[in-house]
């Protein structure tokens, strides 16, 4: 199956391309995360060197959780004039598409790339017939979008909502 973000559908900008994360991205990626976090690190009264070791046992964390349970996946830096600026980790199978994390640089947010790139995704999930499915945070700004993209809530885990957008058939 080809990948939902080679630019050739149209939908991204020419200057957005993609490629597979590799051990010397894992920095990038670090801070990456702790970008996705900066809005609550900024309500704890810890230093930051407290704040700092924090969200780097948390990245370690999830990303090597994410290598172990998501084998067959694709994980991919999302690069806007062959700098990073995302990154974008998905895992197509049989019944679903499962977009396990998308995020943005905050530079990158709300300027339209992030629709596009689901946009993407869903135009893969109608073509293929299946539907693309992601664990949001409840609190998650981007819980606005997801709706707005057609995704609804199908399962309540708690701080998860298990997010799902159907094809139309």
């Amino acid at each position: 199956m080809p990948r939902a973000y080679d630019g050739r559908s149209g939908r991204l900008p020419a200057h957005i391309g993609f490629r597979a994360i590799n051990d010397d991205d894992l920095p990038f990626l670090n801070r990456l995360y702790a970008s996705t976090r900066a809005d609550e690190m900024a309500l704890l009264d810890w230093t930051e060197e407290q704040k700092i070791q924090f969200l780097s046992m948390q990245f370690n964390a999830q990303h090597s959780f994410y290598q172990e349970h998501f084998g067959q996946a694709e994980f991919l830096i999302i690069e806007a004039d062959s700098k990073p600026v995302g990154r974008v980790y998905l895992d197509r199978r049989a019944d679903e598409i499962r977009l396990i994390d998308i995020a943005l640089l905050p530079d990158q947010r709300n300027g339209g790339l992030g629709t596009a790139l689901l946009k993407d995704l869903l135009a893969e999930g109608q073509s293929s017939g299946l539907p693309v499915r992601i664990h949001v945070e409840s609190f998650n700004p981007a819980m606005r979008l997801y709706q707005r993209l057609g995704f609804q809530s199908v399962e309540d885990q708690g701080v998860y909502q298990l997010m799902e957008w159907r094809p139309e058939t």
